[in-house]
């Protein structure tokens, strides 16, 4: 029998008026952004549904927005499924889905994540970019070669790498990877997310994470940091705290879920940047994402016969 493995998208995925259909149709989903809304004292639900843009591509806003959007689909959707798993911001989204946080506490959460993440490097100083054609090995060396700090941050694809630090430094090392071969193009980002620029957020989310009930996971969740599944309390809040300022290992993770079984990965969320990056790791494996309620009664049908199979 195939697993199923649902998996939650990050931030730049956003765009308004996502969930506002799921929404407008679903009690499921109406309650979530009702319990979003009051965990922040603040009306989310307007933010995601009408904008303004600018607004929503705040860090601090689209990291609750995405997860409330993903959430509400999910329990809009209300399928069965065997292992969960998400790309940075969807970590949390996975383990609100597993149980193991309570929506409210993740959404109060995530939104102080997002604003320690952009308080950590002054505006400016920090930057992102995305090399594509390049493998892991020419893109770690070339960073280490680098002067000043540029790292690694996003394994998502076999060809397709983020890196990110001081600016200077990711934007010598974007010159070295074209002259090696490879297309490197900033990203619209705030800070430089993942690299260890960011410890200063991570030790303050730390706090914040350890005075939060955490249960077991209902199901295992396969985290970033390790590319591995967490089954305890513990090594989930362990995974999420070392997240902050350490690589994203996608593409790993969905290989370790392959190997242990699962044969559909369903996208829940805004955008489908999670499906396309599994149609360059494995493009024999089952996938579709699931954006708004046009998208159920297929993803119903898929995961059935996975299951069935």
């Amino acid at each position: 029998m195939g697993k199923v493995a649902l998996v939650f998208p990050g931030q730049g995925s956003q765009k308004v008026g996502m969930g506002r259909e799921a929404y407008d149709e679903f009690e499921a989903a109406r309650e979530v952004f009702d319990a979003a809304d009051a965990a922040l004292g603040a009306k989310l639900s307007d933010l995601c549904f009408e904008g303004p843009e600018e607004e929503l591509k705040q860090t601090a806003n689209t990291q609750p927005a995405v997860l409330t959007t993903s959430i509400a689909l999910l329990r809009a959707l209300d399928v069965p499924f065997d292992v969960l798993a998400g790309h940075s911001l969807g970590e949390y989204s996975a383990h609100v889905a597993a149980g193991t946080i309570d929506l409210a506490d993740a959404v109060r959460l995530v939104r102080k994540r997002g604003l320690y993440m952009q308080e950590a490097v002054p505006y400016g100083e920090g930057a992102m970019s995305a090399v594509l054609k390049a493998d892991r090995t020419l893109v770690e060396r070339i960073c280490a070669e680098v002067p000043g700090l540029v790292e690694a941050v996003n394994y998502n694809s076999p060809q397709q790498i983020v890196i990110a630090g001081e600016i200077s430094a990711v934007r010598e090392a974007g010159v070295k990877l074209k002259e090696a071969g490879a297309r490197a193009s900033s990203l619209p980002v705030s800070a430089p997310f993942h690299s260890t620029l960011m410890e200063p957020a991570e030790r303050r989310l730390a706090e914040d994470i350890e005075a939060i009930a955490f249960s077991a996971p209902s199901v295992p969740v396969y985290v970033n940091v390790d590319a591995e599944p967490v089954t305890d309390a513990a090594s989930a809040k362990d995974a999420l705290v070392r997240q902050v300022s350490r690589p994203v290992r996608w593409e790993d993770s969905v290989r370790r879920m392959i190997a242990d079984g699962v044969s559909l990965f369903v996208e829940v969320g805004p955008g489908r940047v999670l499906t396309g990056l599994l149609v360059r790791i494995d493009r024999d494996v089952g996938r579709l994402s699931v954006r708004g309620p046009a998208d159920f009664a297929p993803a119903r049908e898929a995961i059935a016969e996975a299951q069935a199979s």
